[in-house]
């Protein structure tokens, strides 16, 4: 049977274009409540059980019996192993890459992540302490398909911040361990790596156990029952976001070889069934021929099945008025990754408020943010970058206000301190003011 990748074809003219455009974007965060109860079980369990409920959910649900928690621990010299032991060609990608995504956050860094402070005219010091965090866990995920390129993207940032222990945690069922996976640990300068995943994982890296340290952050994408988890142990430990499924958006002129972004298209509905693919493009004859390159490619993909049900389901090539309306319904949908495909992309971006990445020109396809690039590919999705951030330095620092009042300043904002307190009723905070102040007279 002949595998099908039929995107949705919309008009922004057409009468019924904002029903068939809700109806395509919608999808449904909520976590089936079967899973919450499994996942809260979990939770509670290694939470009063610590190592011996993780190794017992360890081997139930990896198939890796192990006698203890330090049999689940890589050691260092197994990491570097593993980096000795790649290809060349793999050792040199994951350096250039970690070197670009360090680059990046180091100018992060520079720009955003440094204390600073002043003085008023009265002498009163006015700043912000930045400081890292002291330990963080990252979650990397395992199993059906293996990511070096979330090792980096997790762990340099937080490096770059100054933090002093990264744990990372990674599932490897049936006891495989992914060279590649462990190798980019090494380069990306993780400090300790257990054989863990799941919504066990995670629990260990909020609660700790007696083998697992306890985390103050945890990051990293995983399947719903580490999504489930992160959001349950939130307010315990920080986390960087809830991820849905990846999406890409391009936005084309119509300049950009069709076959190309098509593949791009392809790249995210790759990921699993419930990825969105979608198009926006002023020309339908250009619309036409990336189905085309749609239909002639599709075949020579290894997984094209998943790519199918994807384009199908939630895919849709949109026919709009003009790129200036190909904009505004970008903004609506505030993509994960947005390709701006055009020979002006400069022109566009201005207008265009709401993305996780945005990938400007025909040559930036959004696989070389993925895994090169420098800016980390830990993004927002399910419309949420209309309020949140790709992941970085700043997920990994925290800021501390500075106040130093001179006694000059104590005479001007005592008075007004004490105003305010008198008026919400908080005679102590008020009588701490004026006690400050200079005697009348």
């Amino acid at each position: 049977m002949k595998l099908v990748a039929a995107p949705a074809r919309l008009s922004t003219a057409a009468a019924t274009f904002e029903a068939d455009f809700a109806a395509r974007l919608h999808w449904s965060a909520d976590t089936d409540a079967a899973i919450e109860q499994r996942v809260a079980d979990i939770l509670a369990d290694v939470r009063g059980r610590g190592d011996a409920a993780v190794l017992e959910y360890t081997a139930r649900f990896d198939g890796l019996t192990a006698p203890s928690m330090a049999a689940l621990e890589l050691a260092q010299t197994e990491l570097k192993a593993a980096f000795d032991a790649i290809p060349a060609a793999q050792r040199n990608a994951l350096q250039a890459a970690a070197a670009r995504v360090r680059s990046y956050h180091v100018a992060q860094k520079k720009a955003s992540g440094e204390s600073w402070s002043y003085r008023d005219e009265d002498g009163t010091l006015l700043g912000q302490k930045v400081t890292p965090l002291d330990r963080v866990g990252i979650y990397v995920p395992g199993g059906k398909a293996a990511y070096p390129s979330s090792v980096l993207m997790n762990a340099i940032p937080a490096h770059v911040a100054g933090v002093e222990e990264i744990i990372m945690v990674v599932p490897t069922p049936k006891g495989e361990k992914n060279a590649l996976v462990l190798a980019a640990a090494y380069v990306a300068g993780v400090t300790r790596a257990f054989t863990i995943g799941g919504a066990q994982a995670v629990a260990a890296l909020a609660y700790g156990t007696e083998t697992v340290p306890k985390v103050d952050k945890i990051t990293g994408p995983g399947n719903a029952y580490v999504a489930s988890a992160k959001k349950h142990v939130f307010g315990t430990v920080g986390i960087d976001m809830i991820a849905g499924p990846s999406e890409i958006l391009v936005l084309a002129d119509g300049t950009t070889r069709p076959d190309w972004v098509a593949m791009d298209l392809f790249s995210q509905a790759e990921h699993d069934e419930l990825a969105q693919s979608i198009l926006l493009c002023p020309d339908a004859a250009y619309l036409d021929a990336v189905q085309r390159e749609i239909d002639r490619l599709l075949p020579t993909m290894p997984r094209a099945e998943i790519i199918a049900k994807s384009l199908t389901g939630r895919g849709a090539l949109i026919l709009t008025k003009d790129m200036e309306e190909a904009c505004s319904i970008s903004n609506r949908i505030a993509p994960e990754h947005l390709e701006v495909s055009s020979t002006e992309p400069h022109r566009w971006e201005p207008l265009l408020r709401h993305a996780g990445a945005i990938f400007l020109g025909a040559f930036t396809s959004e696989s070389l943010g993925d895994y090169c690039a420098g800016p980390n590919h830990v993004l927002p999705t399910s419309g949420t970058a209309r309020f949140s951030s790709p992941l970085g330095v700043y997920d990994f620092q925290k800021r501390s206000s500075l106040i130093e009042v001179s006694e000059a300043g104590a005479q001007a904002l005592g008075t007004i301190a004490a105003e305010l307190a008198y008026g919400e009723g908080l005679q102590a905070h008020a009588q701490a003011a004026e006690m400050r102040l200079r005697p009348k007279g």
